[in-house]
């Protein structure tokens, strides 16, 4: 009877978590009941595969299949993901090609401020957030003058929307999307004007829905992505007790499965590596402001699960740390959404950087690593994604200029 009114959903979900089991199984060398007791296992043999993974992403950098056309329009946001994905790894290559990396991104930047997806193209806020965030990976001074921080700001200004909101780009759509790229672009810039963030608050506080989490635009359902990028906005306008915070804290992490250890973007939906930043770091980011809270772990080794005051997260860490290293590394070099998707650039990024976040979650800063010492990665800017010795260097350096 069990299975006779099973529906599709969950028959995949069901396939999904015996995929996900196997893949933990076998990473470890055991077959545990529960893929998440392994938590309380020997798991010194749960390796980061760092130098696969470096060699994948280098390989991207320098040239790409033909494949990737399809990816014309998002040229700044490869440069992004591989440049992050390596810095996170410690391993950005040497500055005669991150030079050639800022140069080719220079290419990309419009005459009348902001950056395209390509040469030629029209400016975009979604490629303006990723090429500015390459450039400061960058850090050189070559990078840092690449951005005309006086047409920036006039592009910032013309995507300014009624609502309060930005669009995208001219004539397009607004989004809590487009209101995290333009902040945290000025941000990082020096260019973060009071006129910038009039209304963004209030526009995002309007996409929260019914559920808690944060939706696109007004009247969409919560996703990761979105609520992440509004609660970030929200932060950077200093004006995050306009959401309901206890409410999105509940269905974010409700969102963690109990499984796999990993995050699913959407109620009903699977798990997916991206989501371990997406997700993990609005948690991460809850965590930081509602600190008198408690947990409940995902796994425990005592018979009884134990609640425990949040000095890590408001989530289970170890568990995503686990799904991250045994069910999203791609043997070959590069992470993936979950065993059964090939690996990409995008994937790799936002995996490794939740690896991070899982890693950095405790208030006292210390990292807190699953396996051995050699998978600690780099610590990185929760609302910016940036390595934080990145960030602070941009900081510094663009907020000591006066406002174009």
């Amino acid at each position: 009877m069990e299975g006779e009114y099973e529906g599709a959903s969950m028959r995949i979900q069901k396939e999904t978590e015996e995929l996900v089991k196997e893949s933990l199984g076998s990473a470890i060398g055991a077959d545990p009941l529960d893929c998440m007791q392994l938590l309380c296992m020997d798991v010194s043999k749960l390796v980061l595969n760092r130098a696969a993974h470096i060699k994948f992403l280098r390989a991207g950098l320098e040239s790409l299949p033909n494949g990737f056309a399809a990816l014309d329009a998002s040229r700044p946001w490869l440069c992004y993901w591989i440049l992050h994905s390596l810095s996170i790894l410690d391993a950005l290559p040497e500055p005669s090609l991150l030079d050639k990396v800022a140069i080719f991104l220079d290419k990309c930047q419009d005459v009348n401020g902001g950056f395209a997806g390509g040469p030629g193209q029209d400016p975009h806020l979604a490629p303006t957030y990723a090429a500015v965030n390459a450039l400061v990976i960058i850090g050189s001074p070559l990078a840092f003058d690449i951005i005309n921080r006086k047409k920036l700001l006039g592009f910032l200004m013309r995507r300014k929307h009624p609502s309060g909101g930005f669009t995208l780009h001219e004539g397009g759509e607004v989004d809590a999307r487009g209101c995290y790229c333009a902040l945290s672009a000025a941000f990082l810039t020096g260019i973060l004007t009071p006129e910038l963030k009039e209304g963004v608050a209030e526009y995002i506080a309007s996409c929260q829905t019914y559920e808690g989490g944060i939706g696109g635009e007004p009247d969409n359902e919560a996703h990761g992505g979105y609520s992440f990028c509004g609660y970030a906005a929200m932060l950077l306008t200093g004006k995050q007790l306009l959401v309901d915070r206890s409410r999105m804290l509940r269905w974010v992490t409700s969102r963690q499965m109990n499984a796999e250890g990993g995050f699913q973007g959407r109620a009903n939906k699977l798990v997916d590596g991206c989501y371990s930043f997406w997700q993990g770091s609005l948690v991460s980011l809850l965590s930081m402001e509602l600190k008198d809270l408690t947990v409940v772990p995902i796994a425990s080794c005592d018979d009884e699960k134990e609640t425990r005051k949040s000095d890590h997260s408001l989530c289970d860490t170890r568990a995503l740390q686990l799904y991250i290293l045994a069910a999203c590394q791609d043997p070959a070099g590069g992470l993936r959404d979950k065993p059964s998707i090939r690996r990409d650039f995008y994937h790799s990024c936002y995996c490794l950087s939740g690896l991070s976040i899982a890693q950095y979650s405790s208030s006292s800063g210390a990292a807190d690593v699953v396996g051995p010492e050699t998978n600690k990665v780099a610590m990185v800017d929760v609302v910016l994604n940036v390595e934080v010795s990145k960030a602070a260097a941009a900081v510094q350096y663009f907020h000591s200029l006066p406002l174009p």
